[in-house]
């Protein structure tokens, strides 16, 4: 199996513990990690962080960035194209043989992936598949990694959640129901330190607004690290501002 990767990088938790679990057993050599920006607003897709944090949060990871600029609402013929470009790309110029994500347990999206993923042609590897949530994310706090919320969904969780610190505290208020990692898109994260940094991202939490938003075939799909996003949601975002 050729072993040059690419990691699918949303910038969250799940892909921070993914991506230990895959540098832990070096299996495999990854040369980019790579996320979707919104070009109009310059924030990482879904998730609303700013591209500057992202950029700082990938220097502190120690792997270079790669950004695939997609439009607001793409449909998924849209994407599909522009990220089959993308991967193309990386496999004729750079030998990359297979892409890693952090999904845990939605099958279709797995099988979506892998069948995308064929056309390339490359492998998909995903290092946490099928663990259970609850112990991902004692292992992650466990680990020292540090993160804040940024996007919560109205539907399930209140204001209150977003902006908040993961800790055990956090995951003990999650209501009934509510998965422990946000694998069904109750809310996405952004890591700032950990084991896998070289150092850590300073943030401090800035506004919070309420948005109602009705994701494109996309983001409802999780194509980009966004796992279940029900349509025509209403989410409370909070604008993570970088420190010096």
């Amino acid at each position: 199996m050729n072993s040059n990767a690419v990691f699918h990088w949303s910038g969250g938790k799940d892909s921070a513990l993914a991506l230990r679990h895959i540098s832990q057993a070096r299996s495999h050599s990854i040369k980019y990690l790579l996320t979707s920006v919104n070009p109009e607003y310059q924030r990482v897709s879904m998730h609303g962080v700013r591209v500057e944090l992202l950029k700082r949060q990938a220097a502190a990871v120690g792997i270079p960035l790669r950004i695939l600029e997609v439009p607001p609402a793409p449909t998924m013929e849209v994407y599909n194209a522009a990220m089959r470009a993308m991967l193309g790309r990386f496999v004729r110029e750079d030998g990359i043989g297979c892409s890693i994500f952090g999904d845990i347990f939605l099958e279709d999206l797995r099988d979506y992936r892998l069948g995308e993923l064929a056309k390339v042609p490359m492998t998909g590897v995903f290092p946490i598949w099928q663990r259970p949530t609850q112990e991902l994310m004692a292992e992650f706090i466990a680990a020292g990694f540090k993160a804040v919320t940024v996007c919560v969904n109205d539907r399930v969780l209140d204001e209150s959640f977003v902006g908040r610190e993961i800790d055990a505290a956090f995951v003990a208020d999650l209501p009934a129901g509510v998965d422990p990692c946000g694998e069904n898109g109750e809310f996405h994260t952004f890591v700032y330190d950990g084991p896998i940094f070289r150092e850590p991202v300073p943030v401090q939490v800035g506004e919070k607004v309420h948005r109602h938003y009705q994701p494109a075939a996309a983001d409802t799909d999780g194509v980009d690290g966004c796992d279940r996003t029900e349509v025509d949601n209403g989410f409370w975002y909070c604008d993570l501002l970088p420190m010096e």
